[in-house]
C-alpha cells in the first residue's frame, strides 16, 4: 500500500478532482448554515420556515447528510438566512515532471527547460523554489 498525502479528505475519497471541489464547497456551506442555526438558537422548525424547506430537511443538514444537498440548494438556504457568500477561485498548482523547471522569457511567456545540475559557480540552481498558493476553490459565508 502506498502512502499518499491529500490536501483534503474529499481529495482522498472522491473519484475526480471536480467531485472533490464540489464536496468541499458543500461542506463549507453546510457547516456555516448549521453554525448560524446554532448561534441564533433557532429551532429546526423555525429554520425550516425561514429557509423555505421542511423540518426533516433541516434535520438532515444538522446531521451532516451532505449527499442529500446540492450546491444550489445550500446557496438558497444561506441566502434565505440572510448570509452573504463569497467565493474565490485559485489556479491549480502546475504538475511538473522531475528534472524540469519553468522559466519566464523576456516576452513574459513561460518555457519549460531541463533543470541544471548545481555547480560551485552556479548557486542560483540550489535555491529552493518559491512557495505557490495551493489550487482549488475557497468559499466563505458571512452573516449580513
Amino acid at each position: 500500500m502506498s502512502n499518499q498525502t491529500f490536501l483534503s479528505v474529499w481529495d482522498a475519497i472522491e473519484d475526480t478532482p471536480e467531485q472533490a471541489e464540489n464536496m468541499k464547497l458543500r461542506s463549507v456551506l453546510m457547516m456555516a448554515i448549521k453554525d448560524h442555526i446554532v448561534r441564533t438558537e433557532m429551532s429546526q422548525a423555525q429554520a425550516a420556515k425561514r429557509f423555505g424547506v421542511t423540518q426533516p430537511r433541516v434535520s438532515d443538514l444538522m446531521r451532516g447528510k451532505i449527499n442529500l444537498f446540492a450546491l444550489d440548494a445550500l446557496v438558497n438556504m444561506a441566502a434565505a438566512a440572510n448570509m452573504r457568500i463569497e467565493m474565490r477561485v485559485l489556479a491549480a498548482p502546475v504538475k511538473r515532471s522531475a528534472g524540469t523547471t519553468s522559466v519566464k522569457t523576456a516576452a513574459g511567456k513561460k518555457q519549460t527547460a531541463k533543470a541544471k545540475k548545481p555547480t560551485a559557480v552556479d548557486k542560483s540552481a540550489t535555491k529552493a523554489p518559491a512557495r505557490r498558493s495551493k489550487g482549488g476553490v475557497a468559499a466563505a459565508v458571512h452573516a449580513r
